[in-house]
């Protein structure tokens, strides 16, 4: 069965960590696409442009396969992996975290510099409103008019979104499922006289 659901964030969300003076702002961020990806990183770069370090990680996809994370100086995998690490945890996808940090003269070392990014990661999401969303196929289904009963008698049954309908002598309608439920209802929906998918 295909995975046809994922979990993300609704809204951008906050959060604050403070360790020996370093100040780490976190920012959970909804993204769709890489290119949304690189104008958010743009935008807060630019918002915060006196800062030492603007770290961050990304998942893109129901799949959760496009990702990448980045230390911005940091020592390396101290500040993109556990961030990353933390949308692995909580299985969190289209999102991208930044964290941004303000020096405060004290040297944290490895291990201090990986809690401090990955709390701060932590405190974004938990800030988040985090909904689950399905993965969706539309169906356009075409059909003679005198078999329409039957065809409706189906999307009552399964119930898909309507997309659109046009009923003439020729019918059509585009119809929305979640992925998993696709195949059992282009196969019911086959078995119509008339009825074939485009």
């Amino acid at each position: 069965m295909a995975n046809d659901s994922y979990r993300t964030i609704k809204q951008v969300a906050e959060g604050y960590y403070t360790e020996k003076r370093s100040r780490f702002i976190s920012y959970a961020i909804p993204v769709r696409t890489v290119d949304d990806v690189k104008m958010q990183l743009e935008q807060y770069r630019k918002q915060y442009y006196d800062a030492r370090h603007v770290c961050w990680a990304y998942m893109l996809g129901a799949d959760r396969q496009t990702f990448r994370a980045n230390d911005d100086g940091e020592p390396s995998s101290t500040a993109g992996k556990p961030i990353l690490g933390q949308i692995n945890s909580n299985e969190l996808t289209d999102i991208l975290i930044i964290v941004v940090r303000y020096f405060g003269g004290i040297e944290l070392g490895t291990s201090g510099l990986i809690v401090a990014y990955r709390t701060a990661a932590a405190e974004a999401i938990a800030a988040a409103e985090i909904e689950e969303r399905t993965v969706d196929e539309d169906i356009t289904v075409v059909f003679e008019y005198p078999y329409l009963n039957s065809i409706m008698r189906i999307v009552k049954e399964d119930n898909p979104v309507i997309i659109s309908q046009h009923f003439d002598m020729d019918c059509e309608m585009t119809l929305r499922i979640r992925l998993g439920k696709a195949e059992r209802l282009k196969s019911r929906l086959l078995k119509v006289e008339t009825a074939r998918l485009l």
